[in-house]
């Protein structure tokens, strides 16, 4: 083939590879990094030492400083996306744990694995404490799908999920900084090599002052065009990613190397001041993020050399278990004293700190700007060796860590006990009237229910009626992470777009199990006969969206009717009423059985109906019938 032609089926190869290492993760529920390493690696450097070539090679794409740009942009808007998600009401309210995990869990990281790196592998301390500062961040994205697939109680859930939301941005701001204040007199022009003088300082503090300015000044432009509707809906997306860039490079101008502190405080900026249209910009910044990283994690470990995977020796080895169990267990058991959590639960939280993709990514930004100031003779080249592990080294911890998280976290919370119990709780999707009547008699049965909708009207409307509701898409990750610190077991879909109501039951199968999740009927299910109805269909099977807001603007509070036998229950549920829908099965115990299409239940004595709408003439009937045959 031509030349051009091998180049193109590379480049072609790269995106294929990285989506399909996002599937493979997705169907073993498993952190996508764990994939797109595996696969860059063995594309690249494992094929090289077996075959002596690439069958990916970026350098055949990326020329000169093409490569350093690229991932400089690329962690610019992955970095955005994890500042766009630091809200700091969030941080206020959360427990004591996750605070001290975010303030003491980064300085122990820090300087113990600065102090590991020095004394194990013998490098300078300059580049220890910057793999120190490196070792920091966990990430959503590698916590969210143990989470998913170990299902930990609440207190677990909570404590790991919020600590890999907010690590992401506050452990990639100290990597930022800490290579600037180690690495700033390279950067104004003078060697590196003395300690470290009031030019690294000044140079330091100038990146952070230009840095925290042009991300504020950048951030406030983009917030009052969106309040002032200056940006039509459809160009909402690609506006806000053309802010990140241009914002990334005028601060990189002023001052190089502060363009990833200004993305981030632009990111933090807006997710604190009431931005309009926050959520779609987060949901796109989502899937952008998604090919980002396969992309990213395709070239960055296939540019790895065979010679540098194999020259990580017994030291590295002995790093990586010093980081999961010595660094991690303090960091966790120093920061949860005197906290909720017993000793099973810190054990597991030590157990699980996988390290993540924003690690691999600043790993080998600073490694190329390394390599590169070191070829300008700004940096000695004793540090050219170490600049050029510390990418294997990074990859190969983060391996190790989510290797061994995703792997044994869930037989060890077994072998604890911290496995969350099935929870009677609810999620339902729409917050409209229907969903919050049916949400505040479950709430007066002392049933944890969460709401989720898009539309902000109605999750105001819900919260007006003190119940807990949550403002986005049923179908987003974002939701599917939050949903994971709720007690909730249960789906309810109730909004009026059918294809949402079968794809949420489809994606919260996977989470709560069959039997657990439920949706209205589409137009075309009602000609079907009761049998033939699909199981996850709500309330007998002719209550349709329509049919529940009509019957609930007449008669807005649920009523109960107590049954008295399993004859009962089904003489009620055939009679025809365009005035009343069966919604729950309320037993003694308080556990309620959901009505579905196909009356699929089971009778005790002293259970209720529960019902929406009116108790006909024919009903009461049925009760009053059933009472005298009893007697």
């Amino acid at each position: 083939n031509p030349p051009y032609l091998n180049i193109m089926l590379e480049l072609a190869s790269i995106l294929i590879l990285g989506i399909a290492a996002q599937w493979i993760a997705w169907r073993m529920r498993i952190p996508a990094i764990f994939p797109l390493i595996i696969i860059g690696l063995t594309v690249g450097p494992v094929w090289e030492l077996v075959n002596g070539f690439k069958l990916i090679d970026p350098n055949n794409h990326f020329a000169g400083r093409t490569m350093y740009f690229f991932v400089s942009l690329s962690v610019g808007v992955i970095l955005f996306e994890g500042g766009i998600t630091l809200k700091f009401k969030e941080v206020r309210h959360l427990a004591k744990t996750i605070r001290n995990l975010l303030f003491w869990g980064t300085i122990i990281t820090l300087c113990g694995g600065a102090i590991a790196a020095h004394f194990i592998t013998g490098v300078s301390w300059r580049m220890s404490i910057l793999f120190g500062s490196l070792i920091i961040v966990t990430g959503p994205t590698v916590i969210a799908p143990i989470l998913r697939s170990v299902r930990p109680n609440k207190n677990i859930a909570t404590v790991l999920k919020w600590e890999g939301i907010l690590i992401d941005p506050i452990g990639a701001l100290a990597a930022v900084l800490m290579f600037e204040l180690l690495f700033a007199t390279a950067a104004a022009g003078h060697t590196v090599g003395e300690d470290i003088t009031n030019i690294a300082f000044e140079t330091f503090t100038f990146t952070i002052v230009v840095g925290s300015l042009v991300g504020l000044a950048m951030g406030w432009v983009m917030r009052w065009l969106l309040r002032h509707d200056q940006i039509p809906e459809f160009l909402i997306n690609v506006v806000a990613l053309t802010f990140v860039v241009l914002t990334f490079a005028a601060a990189d101008t002023i001052k190089h190397e502060s363009g990833l502190m200004a993305v981030t405080v632009m990111g933090i900026f807006l997710a604190n001041t009431r931005t309009p249209n926050i959520e779609k910009i987060l949901d796109f910044k989502e899937s952008l993020t998604v090919i980002l990283i396969s992309v990213l994690f395709i070239i960055l470990s296939s540019h790895i050399d065979g010679e540098q995977l194999t020259s990580l020796g017994w030291p590295a080895f002995a790093l990586l278990l010093v980081v999961m169990f010595v660094l991690r267990p303090l960091a966790v058991f120093i920061s949860s004293r005197g906290s909720f959590l017993s000793f099973k639960e810190k054990i597991f939280i030590s157990w699980v700190g996988p390290k993540g993709i924003v690690a691999a990514a600043i790993a080998s930004l600073f490694s190329l700007n390394l390599i590169d100031l070191i070829e300008q003779g700004m940096i000695d080249e004793s540090y050219l060796r170490p600049a050029r592990a510390i990418v294997p080294l990074t990859f190969m911890i983060i391996l190790g860590t989510v290797t061994l998280s995703g792997l044994t976290a869930k037989r060890l919370a077994k072998l604890l006990g911290v496995i969350r119990k099935d929870s009677n709780g609810f999620i339902i999707a729409g917050a409209h009237e229907s969903a919050v009547a049916i949400a505040k008699y479950l709430k007066e049965q002392d049933i944890a229910v969460t709401l989720v909708d898009t539309s902000r009207r109605n999750i105001h409307h819900a919260i007006a009626n003190s119940l807990h509701a949550i403002e986005g898409n049923i179908l987003s990750e974002e939701i599917s992470e939050e949903v994971l610190t709720e007690d909730a077991g249960n789906l309810m879909a109730l909004t009026a777009n059918h294809d949402i109501n079968i794809l949420a039951c489809n994606k919260f199968e996977r989470i709560f199990g069959k039997g657990r999740v439920f949706r209205l009927i589409t137009v075309s299910e009602m000609k079907y006969s009761t049998m033939t109805r699909p199981r996850t269909i709500l309330f007998g099977g002719d209550a349709d969206f329509i049919k529940m807001t009509e019957i609930v603007r007449k008669y807005p509070t649920l009523g109960e009717l107590e049954l008295r036998s399993k004859d009962h229950l089904m003489r009620i549920l055939e009679i025809e009423d365009d005035e009343l829908i069966p919604l729950f099965i309320r037993s003694k115990s308080n556990v309620h059985t959901v009505v579905n299409a196909r009356y699929e239940l089971n009778f005790e004595q002293g259970d209720m109906l529960v019902y929406l709408g009116k108790a006909s003439e024919e009903l009461i009937w049925e009760k009053e019938n059933s009472s005298s045959l009893q007697n």
